[in-house]
């Protein structure tokens, strides 16, 4: 082999390469009997469908013997699981009618979906996830508790405290025909179990959106009903912490920052400034009632030496004090006391004040 028929081999795409090895192997070179074979293969392929599809699959053989009913907790519980045990043993492991089954429970609010897995070859398991009631919805017409999402629980048994939504108008056949009432139902039914408890009712405020007021507890601005369980999850956060004890509402508007308001200022005692004579002096009080270093109002007059006089001692013995409408007009005819000389001490132990 030259080395131009190695160089061309090699420079060869991969579609024609592709091209020539079912040039290799087309149908035409295949041998007479491979070919019987194939053909027997898929005759019997054809046949085995067939048979799955019109006989295996609604045969006896895989007829439903055994059916499982779970998750039921309603009042209607024992009627729904006949209902669908009778539907379920017409069918097979192999041909379930989930429609048919549905139709079962369709007169059943409480009834929210159906999960069905059969066990081959006789066993069919149902398990019913039921509507959770959410909140009782009052309206002219009465009560009616309703799930989640708005959906109308009528006949459904309530057992415990539900937080109660106001609904304007006629509540609806199947769901809340309110909006406003079908996001307050939105709102409940996100919240926790332990906290659903403890609210008194659901509102919605054109300032602060919907508002869930706590028995025993702050009032719970939630704003829009979206962002719920983040919002549900800041509140159990907020109502778990010490600090917010005493607190009127709390801000979940934005789940992310909660507010907490209402709550009580700390107080704080005043302090003198450092250096002055408050803050050396001795919290003991006289028998005026006032603390040691404070003149009463009605000594302030007495606690100031008059000018006039020389000798400390005399001024403190005989005070001269002056009427308001006395104007001191008179120029001191003594010599003012030296101003190294110590004070003398005010009436009720108060400091004097120099001249």
């Amino acid at each position: 082999m030259s080395a131009a028929t190695v160089a061309g081999r090699r420079r060869m795409s991969p579609r024609r390469m592709a091209a020539g090895a079912a040039r290799r192997v087309s149908p035409r070179q295949l041998s007479p009997r491979l070919k019987r074979r194939l053909l027997a293969l898929a005759i019997l392929c054809i046949v085995l469908m067939a048979g799955y599809q019109f006989w295996l699959r609604d045969s006896s053989l895989v007829a439903v013997d055994r059916v499982e009913v779970t998750g039921l907790t309603s009042a209607d519980a024992a009627r729904i699981r006949t209902a669908l045990t009778s539907a379920a043993r017409d069918m097979t492991t192999l041909n379930v009618d989930r429609d048919a089954l549905d139709r079962v429970v369709a007169g059943y609010p409480v009834v929210r979906k159906l999960e069905i897995a059969p066990d081959f070859p006789h066993t069919l398991r149902v398990h019913v996830v039921e509507y959770e009631p959410a909140a009782i919805a009052v309206s002219d017409a009465g009560e009616v508790p309703v799930a989640g999402d708005g959906t109308v629980l009528k006949g459904v048994r309530v057992e415990g405290r539900l937080p109660t939504i106001a609904v304007d108008g006629a509540v609806g056949g199947e769901r809340l025909l309110d909006e406003t009432a079908r996001g307050a139902a939105a709102v409940a039914g996100a919240a926790p179990t332990l906290l659903r408890k403890r609210i008194e009712n659901v509102d919605h405020r054109s300032d602060d959106g919907y508002v869930a007021e706590l028995r025993d507890g702050p009032e719970l601005l939630l704003g829009s009903a979206t962002r719920l369980r983040a919002k549900w999850a800041a509140a159990a956060r907020v109502l778990a912490d010490l600090e917010a004890r005493g607190a009127t509402y709390v801000d979940l508007r934005l789940p992310d920052r909660p507010a907490v308001g209402g709550l009580a200022a700390p107080t704080v005692e005043p302090v003198a400034p450092l250096g002055s004579e408050l803050g050396t002096a001795s919290t003991d009080t006289t028998e005026t009632g006032l603390p040691t270093g404070t003149v009463a109002p009605e000594l302030a007059e007495t606690a100031v030496p008059d000018t006039g006089v020389t000798d400390p001692t005399t001024a403190a013995e005989t005070p001269q004090a002056q009427t308001p409408a006395e104007t001191p007009t008179q120029t001191p005819t003594q010599t003012q006391t030296d101003p190294t000389q110590a004070l003398p001490t005010g009436s009720q132990g108060g400091a004097t004040v120099a001249p």
